[in-house]
């Protein structure tokens, strides 16, 4: 029986091909809007950043949305920020919360506080530090990518990554560091 789905299924993508159809997947998403708390994330899954000191919540998940996009909430209770890299496949938008961050896109520095939205197109450079004490945002990846296993991942350092551990696992998660984090 296998087989026969097996080659039914073969001829009906051969002949969409020849047509210039496209055959697409089922999207896996929720069909059942959601809430998701203030300092709390998605799953109740806990990632955090520098050392343990600031959360990084899932709000909207890649599974809610077919990969489609992810959004977080970072509450940040240490300065600094990633390294300059790039995202190949995503474009980003963040929105303060709390706090003051700069932000390098290309070769634009910008200075953003409370209330303050930045674009950041994909396969374009940047950066941001925070350069507060406390901070907070929303930002968003669209699409979602590998970017929930990335900040997962990153919450296993002690601390900070070294250049070479930062650069593997931006690698691993379709980025690429083009230069060291702002200065602060």
């Amino acid at each position: 029986m296998q087989r026969r789905k097996f080659i039914a299924t073969a001829a009906a993508s051969i002949t969409a091909l020849a047509l210039g159809q496209t055959i697409s997947a089922p999207e896996i998403r929720t069909d059942k809007g959601f809430v998701v708390k203030a300092n709390e994330s998605r799953f109740n899954e806990s990632t955090l950043l520098f050392g343990g000191t600031s959360p990084n919540n899932i709000k909207v998940s890649s599974k809610d949305t077919d990969g489609n996009l992810t959004v977080f909430e970072y509450i940040g209770n240490v300065k600094g920020g990633p390294p300059l890299h790039i995202h190949h496949n995503q474009d980003e938008i963040f929105f303060i919360v709390e706090g003051e961050y700069t932000f390098r896109v290309g070769e634009n520095t910008h200075l953003l506080k409370i209330g303050d939205t930045i674009f950041l197109p994909r396969k374009v450079p940047h950066a941001f530090a925070q350069t507060s004490e406390k901070g907070k945002m929303y930002f968003m990846f669209q699409p979602s990518g590998k970017m929930e296993d990335f900040f997962r991942k990153l919450a296993t350092f002690k601390g900070q990554p070294t250049p070479e551990e930062g650069a593997k696992l931006f690698s691993d998660h379709e980025m690429e560091v083009v230069g060291p984090p702002l200065e602060i």
